[in-house]
């Protein structure tokens, strides 16, 4: 896979806004509905940044369609780890 040069890396206040959005709009829409529903601008780029950490670290999918998927979910964990379950 082809490395690409990130010439502007998003901030944390971007990513958070990003994940707020994504949990609000889960399912609903694709990636560049879903970037024009974001409550302040952002470089489509940036957002795709953005997504591709958030894809990569579990907190979302994207299916077949392009629709976005929210799928961490902390409390559930939380539950788990609380009945026993081991984290390495």
């Amino acid at each position: 896979m082809p490395q690409t040069t990130i010439l502007h890396s998003p901030t944390l206040e971007s990513v958070l806004m990003v994940e707020k959005a994504i949990q609000k709009y889960s399912q609903e829409c694709g990636k560049y509905q879903l970037w024009k529903k974001l409550p302040k601008k952002m470089m489509y780029q940036t957002f795709q940044v953005i997504l591709k950490y958030l894809q990569e670290s579990g907190k979302i999918i994207v299916d077949n369609d392009g629709c976005v998927i929210w799928t961490f979910n902390p409390k559930r964990v939380k539950k788990l780890i609380s009945e026993g379950l081991i984290v390495k």
